[in-house]
């Protein structure tokens, strides 16, 4: 198996930047669509079959050095009593937000094994199927993201339902987010056990916090959630997308890997983290439209730049838009190769 990617994680020597594309099983993909056709991406991600046969297609085309696992970072919520659905132009909502007391009383916390058998199911196909080709990752979202939609009800501009139980109700904001960790350290603990490699956090929300408030609101729960998935023994990579003012107090979460997103350089993430945590990222999505010459100059500068740190996975520095074309996406994994080392004498 090629394990360039986990040697990275663990800031091992490797022969070249291993790569992955955050959201490379999807849209863009028309492979992805022939299959998600045939069903409701809810469905889509509770058939274990089809799940298992998207997040194998970015391996074989594009030759990527890892594969994730084609979920949604919400599932889980939907087992702790929340009823969720993906509405067309508008993304997930919950029908019911998570405002008062009685609603966080009602959350239950599921055990994976009994409730998302379907997730544990899509890792041991993948697993077989992955056997003598690349590592798989298993993810989650972190807790204050999850937090978000619950007490939104869906995506916000302005996250004001939550911010408001943040400062007028910290207890009960408290509560919830307790329940939130504790599903998620049984989720991803359980991914671990069917054959995850890789465990990714997506913060997807948390650059709309002030430092202070990440300190209080999002941190706490985020290591606590790495030291439960410490007890696995698989690499912990932690994403806070757009949080270049919270480097250094993410580096606290104790994560192995820091995922960072292209509104700060790997040379500045590198001075600032030091030489104890790899990093991972961080091209711009739509960087990929440039002309090859170009997007050649800044994949060789991001190598340069992450041979600097501990280990260096290269990544976008968010999910791969849907609108791209695949032959951008291929050509980003062979400069990636070709520039950092892959395949020379």
């Amino acid at each position: 198996m090629n394990d360039t990617f986990l040697k990275a994680c663990r800031g091992e020597a490797v022969p070249y930047t291993p790569i992955w594309i955050m959201r490379q099983a999807g849209r863009y993909l028309p492979e992805y669509h022939t299959v998600r056709d045939k069903f409701t991406f809810l469905e889509l991600c509770k058939t274990p079959e089809a799940a298992a046969e998207v997040s194998m297609q970015p391996v074989d085309i594009l030759g990527v050095d890892a594969a994730i696992l084609f979920s949604d970072i919400l599932v889980p919520m939907e087992k702790m009593g929340a009823p969720l659905d993906f509405l067309e132009n508008r993304g997930p909502v919950f029908a019911h937000p998570i405002r008062d007391a009685a609603a966080v009383d009602r959350l239950v916390v599921p055990d994976p094994e009994l409730e998302l058998t379907y997730v544990l199911d899509t890792i041991r196909i993948l697993r077989r199927e992955l056997a003598d080709k690349v590592p798989l990752i298993g993810f989650s979202g972190a807790p204050f993201t999850l937090a978000t939609y619950l007490i939104e009800g869906g995506g916000s501009r302005t996250f004001w339902h939550t911010k408001q139980m943040m400062y007028q109700a910290p207890e009960l904001y408290r509560k919830l987010l307790e329940k939130i960790t504790a599903c998620t350290i049984n989720y991803l603990q359980a991914q671990a056990a069917a054959g995850a490699q890789a465990l990714q956090i997506f913060d997807s929300w948390v650059g709309v916090l002030a430092p202070d408030d990440y300190a209080e609101f999002a941190l706490p729960y985020v290591q606590w959630l790495v030291r439960a998935l410490k007890e696995t023994g698989v690499p912990v990579i932690y994403f806070a997308n757009n949080g270049a003012t919270l480097l250094e107090m993410a580096k606290t979460s104790g994560a192995d890997v820091l995922g960072v997103d292209w509104r700060v350089s790997i040379d500045d993430a590198v001075a600032r983290l030091g030489q104890d945590v790899s990093l991972q990222g961080n091209l711009d999505p739509v960087a990929l439209l440039l002309p090859e010459d170009r997007l050649a100059t800044r994949v060789e500068r991001i190598i340069a730049q992450g041979r600097k740190a501990r280990g260096h996975i290269f990544n976008l520095g968010h999910g791969i838009q849907p609108e791209t074309p695949v032959e951008k996406a291929k050509l980003l994994v062979q400069l990636v190769h070709e520039l950092s080392g892959k395949g020379r004498a």
